[in-house]
């Protein structure tokens, strides 16, 4: 990753047209080509960004950005103030936090609390696109995956919804259901999962972990 503070103006021609003024920026360019550029507030999200694939040009001054649309990002650079390059390697990817992977735990060992005569086929079980957090059968004999999150959000519906199309294209496990479970469940990713066929289930960590009453609702 290269990271390069400037003073620049950067102007972008596409489908629209959008201009920055000079102001110092940061600069990320990353191995897989895409160029961002950012202010110091916003959060993660930048000003302007060309996505990969793209090419970026240096002549004097001027960095012109192409993506394969022809579309162009183009940053004058008045001042450089640092320049520098540092080699990550592969990202391991997110891994689970604590209370997360608890829950998985938890769960996998009390399957019953999502239905009388639920059992576990096996936790993190593989997929393509990474494992699902836990495979098991309702008492009907049907496949269910579930997928266990601190906070439920659209996000983690849209990753259930990957892994159930993956998993339903096996016969020998298909039909799949899918239940999203997580300590909180936002209204939007209830919505979502409720128009995918999804079942919610709200944890209650302390309830899974024997101190309250051990009711789990599924919804």
């Amino acid at each position: 990753m290269r990271l390069v503070i400037a003073r620049c103006s950067v102007d972008y021609a596409g489908r629209l047209t959008a201009h920055l003024p000079s102001a110092p920026r940061l600069i990320l360019v990353k191995s897989d080509g895409s160029v961002s550029i950012h202010a110091d507030d916003r959060a993660y999200k930048p000003l302007n960004w060309m996505s990969p694939p793209c090419t970026l040009k240096e002549e004097d001054g001027v960095w012109t950005v192409v993506n394969k649309g022809g579309e162009k990002l183009i940053i004058t650079l008045e001042e450089v103030m640092h320049d520098s390059s540092h080699e990550l390697g592969i990202d391991p990817g997110l891994v689970k936090d604590g209370v997360e992977a608890h829950l998985q735990e938890l769960l996998a060992d009390r399957m019953e609390v999502l239905g009388e005569g639920w059992t576990l086929i096996r936790r993190e079980y593989p997929t393509a696109i990474g494992p699902v957090d836990i495979l098991g059968r309702d008492a009907d004999g049907a496949t269910v995956a579930v997928e266990i999150k601190r906070r439920g959000e659209i996000d983690g519906v849209e990753q259930l919804t990957r892994y159930l199309e993956l998993l339903n294209r096996d016969p020998l496990l298909a039909p799949v259901k899918g239940v999203f479970a997580a300590q909180e469940i936002k209204p939007q990713a209830r919505v979502l999962a409720g128009d995918r066929g999804i079942a919610c289930a709200v944890l209650d960590y302390n309830a899974l972990r024997g101190i309250e009453d051990d009711k789990l609702r599924l919804f």
